[in-house]
């Protein structure tokens, strides 16, 4: 199991929360592709069905779980990718997928022996 931390569990949290909405998703991966963007080309293929208010505040939810930096440049705010808490959930679940694909691997194991002792 893996032992977290209050505050890594804290930090988890709002990662997972934060990655939950699709549009947050789409946001952090295109500021992944394209680090620095400007805030209003983030919210460029969201005009049709949301405001520049409303994409500002799944940018706010995004930094407060410390996944994006928001800085000024002038009037124009540009937008930051911060990986370390992307990494961490990975952690989380690599644990998980480890412990997964041992606990099939030894079903698979006990099947393929069952079959064999069964002709």
């Amino acid at each position: 199991m893996v032992k977290l931390n209050p505050s890594s569990t804290r930090q988890i949290d709002r990662t997972f929360s934060a990655l939950s909405d699709s549009t947050r998703r789409s946001i952090l991966a295109r500021v992944a592709q394209d680090d620095g963007l400007r805030v209003t080309d983030l919210a460029e293929p969201f005009a049709d069905r949301m405001s520049l208010p409303a994409v500002s505040k799944h940018l706010r939810v995004l930094e407060r779980a410390g996944l994006l930096r928001q800085e000024k440049d002038g009037r124009v705010r540009r937008c930051h990718l911060e990986a370390k808490p992307l990494a961490e959930a990975a952690a989380w679940i690599g644990h998980y997928r480890k412990f997964w694909t041992d606990r099939l691997d030894a079903l698979a194991d006990y099947l393929e022996g069952d079959a064999s002792g069964s002709s």
